[in-house]
């Protein structure tokens, strides 16, 4: 029996809130139909929880108890109705108990007391039904202290466990912070009676943007996940009318910072209601107009609101104790906005980067501040980074917020740089240019100039900032794709720098920049591999020269004597495998085939050839495998005893569906060419989709135009890999303009390949 639902579904113009209105009062008229006249007395039908706040998504579980006086055995009525709703398919949760049961059961279980604050007479008897609520509700609001207190502990221990709905990549709309579960917990709490606090417009909008969102999500997948996920994205932006997932994301992203704001003032005056030990401080006056109490900073009534440096005053008190900001203190404060000077009055940048120097202290201070219009206010700029989504598994949060977490990173970092303050409002800065058309970097470039002379820095300052946001990607993007043991790598990133100073800030940046990125951004590898770098262009800025700060590693006294040696060697440590045989096209790519097959990620490769034989070596990310059997493997690989490409293919296409998407814009294929950083070598990068045997169809392109591979760098992001190589043909640079392009049109052919 269907009673309309699949009508309703494909009804695509009912969205959200009036979706979920209506489907309840479908299965309503539905459940009741069922019933009918059969229920003996003494028995009630009640919808609880999210039926019964008729809010039914499409794949939401029918919460229902079946309520009965003692006298009555409720069995027969049961199963009428039960059945039918198993029968069409829906996800049933059900109860059958008395008025006495489910109150005794409520006082000692969270979700049974919560659910019956959401009662709603479907069938049966009906005064029955209005006994339940209201016993429910008195016996919820007598242990209003104790209640509050459960649902805090909750509220904190799920945030906790299904992360940030504004920030995540794909968030979890229901009970992610600043989702739909704040909402009933705040609508909970106030039922205890500990929070008195009235609904806002700006819940209510926000209420709406998050129900149809996951309406349409559920309506899609026809499935009961809440998750908001990169793949999904693009459908339910369609389905909702907008011109794309990034302004959907948006939207969502700023309908959860409206929740969570909501929801964080609310569990504030929750604790201190029920915990008034902490209201025994004295109270304290800063300035004469910052009050003090406890953990509670507000404006003085009586202050007077002149000052556009009292914003940051109040910021800094707050970030510096750690205070709780009341949000009446912080809506007086918005009154300043109109009056902020441009430029800055003397002091205020000083004081700004105070505030940032609180490290994460400082974040939630800055988000009060901008969630009333104060950071826009300060930095007209800053604006356009507001909610704006970065929809790739690289980055975990919204510009805006991966701003903030960078600049508290570097607060982490400030004993290693001569100019702390430029440390701390550089990283702040540095992406502001995503806000903006463009690149990011070009972008963030004129804008940091401009905002840096409102603020009153000096030229010279100006220009270390500006150089900060030119040269941010410098470090990491070289360190990860370039060959560090090549002279020409260190000189031009020395020439670029050209000053230590510059290079302490731009080492600061990129760890603090990569943690606040993601966890796949960075790593121990990537950390070692940056502070090779900067020691070795520091060096070189000193005075030394290049070719004598570079390294000599390669090839190591081991594999000199596996190069001494006749037929295939092959040693295997932790994280290296090096390979010698005799010289032939293509060994390098044997290799690589064969360690793609073992599910090897390969992260770093260097070549060499010497009086005929061949040495290729890898560095892959630590791993468990079977060294006896790799080996083994190896040597029938480069001895041409494993059918490689047809291997590497069947693999690809086995494992072919188990990588995600995890980034919102496809990567276009492309091959570059420099013949400048290197003095010895020409760079090929390659930028491609990541797909199982890339490696090794890249390098046995280049094998087959009689291109040697010297190093190579493989770096994946996301769903993307860069690989650089170090490459020679006949011991030379590719100079040749054909040859060159027959080389681009063979590497794309390669990794276009199915």
């Amino acid at each position: 029996m269907d009673f309309g639902r699949t009508a309703l579904l494909e009804r695509e113009e009912v969205r959200g809130a009036a979706f979920v209105r209506e489907y309840s009062a479908e299965l309503d008229r539905w459940i009741a139909s069922i019933a009918g006249d059969s229920a003996p007395p003494g028995v009630a039908l009640v919808a609880v929880g999210g039926y019964g706040r008729n809010e039914m998504a499409p794949q939401s579980d029918i919460d229902i108890v079946l309520v009965h006086e003692d006298s009555v055995d409720p069995a027969e009525f049961a199963e009428r109705i039960w059945y039918p709703i198993w029968d069409a398919g829906l996800k049933l949760g059900h109860r059958v108990d008395t008025v006495e049961g489910l109150l005794k059961s409520a006082r000692v279980d969270l979700d049974t007391a919560t659910s019956l604050l959401n009662i709603r007479h479907i069938a049966g008897d009906e005064d029955l039904s209005v006994r339940l609520a209201v016993a429910a509700a008195a016996q919820w609001r007598e242990g209003g202290v104790e209640n509050a207190s459960l649902l805090a502990q909750r509220v904190a221990s799920t945030h906790e466990q299904f992360g940030e709905v504004a920030f995540d990549l794909g968030p979890d709309l229901k009970n992610g912070r600043g989702g739909l579960r704040d909402l009933h917990s705040l609508e909970w709490a106030r039922a205890t009676g500990v929070l008195q606090d009235e609904v806002s417009g700006a819940l209510a909008a926000a209420r709406e943007t998050l129900l149809a969102a996951r309406v349409e999500l559920h309506r899609l997948t026809g499935r009961a996940g809440d998750r908001l996920v990169l793949e999904y994205q693009d459908d339910v932006a369609e389905a909702l009318d907008y011109d794309d997932a990034d302004a959907l994301m948006a939207d969502v992203a700023t309908a959860a910072r409206a929740v969570a704001w909501e929801s964080d003032a609310a569990w504030f005056w929750v604790e201190r209601s029920i915990e008034p030990h902490r209201r025994e401080t004295d109270r304290e006056l800063v300035h004469d107009i910052i009050d003090i109490d406890a953990s509670l900073l507000s404006i003085a009534p009586d202050a007077v609101l002149d000052d556009p440096a009292l914003l940051l005053e109040v910021a800094n008190v707050a970030a510096t104790r750690q205070c709780f900001i009341a949000h009446e203190s912080l809506e007086r404060l918005a009154e300043l906005a109109p009056i902020i000077p441009s430029p800055w009055t003397p002091g205020m940048k000083d004081r700004f980067t105070d505030l940032l120097r609180n490290g994460r202290a400082a974040i939630p201070v800055i988000e009060a501040i901008d969630q009333v219009g104060l950071m826009s206010a300060l930095i007209p700029e800053w604006e356009p980074t507001r909610c704006k989504p970065q929809r790739n598994a690289y980055h975990r949060f919204t510009v805006d917020r991966h701003l903030l977490e960078a600049a508290a990173e570097a607060s982490a970092l400030m004993d290693r740089v001569d100019r702390p303050d430029i440390l701390v409002l550089g990283a702040l800065l540095h992406d502001i240019g995503k806000g903006y058309p463009g690149d990011h970097t070009d972008v963030g470039v004129e804008l940091i100039d401009l905002i840096a002379t409102n603020m009153g820095y000096s030229e010279a300052d100006r220009s270390l900032l500006v150089d900060m946001c030119r040269f941010h990607l410098l470090l990491p993007d070289v360190a990860t794709r370039r060959d560090l043991d090549d002279d020409g790598t260190i000189r031009m990133v020395a020439d670029k720098v050209g000053s230590v100073e510059l290079l302490k800030l731009l080492s600061a940046l990129t760890e603090a920049d990569s943690i606040a990125t993601g966890p796949s951004a960075w790593n121990g590898s990537k950390a070692e591999l940056v502070r090779v770098l900067t020691a070795r262009v520091r060096d070189v800025l000193g005075g030394a020269a290049p070719a004598d700060v570079v390294g000599d590693g390669f090839p190591s006294p081991a594999q000199r004597s596996m190069l001494d040696q006749d037929g295939v060697a092959v040693e295997i440590t932790e994280a290296v495998v090096s390979v010698v045989q005799d010289d032939a096209a293509g060994a390098f790519s044997r290799v690589a085939g064969v360690l793609t097959l073992n599910g090897l990620e390969i992260i770093a490769a260097s070549a060499l050839t010497e009086n005929g034989r061949a040495l290729s070596q890898f560095v892959v990310h630590r791993a468990d495998f079977d060294a006896g059997r790799l080996a083994s493997q190896l040597e029938r690989g480069v001895e041409g005893k494993l059918a490689l490409d047809a291997r590497v293919s069947e693999r690809r296409r086995t494992y072919a569906q188990t990588l995600k998407r995890s980034s919102a814009s496809p990567v276009e294929p492309g091959v570059t060419f420099d013949n400048e950083t290197s003095g010895q070598a020409s760079v090929i990068e390659v930028t491609c989709r990541d797909q199982i045997g890339v490696l090794f169809r890249i390098s046995r392109a280049l094998s087959e135009m009689r291109v040697e591979i010297l190093t190579a760098r493989i770096q994946t992001i996301g769903d993307a890999v860069v690989d650089s190589f170090y490459v020679t043909c006949g011991g030379e640079k590719l100079t040749d303009q054909n040859h060159i392009d027959e080389v681009e049109r063979a590497v794309l052919h390669a990794i276009a390949r199915k």
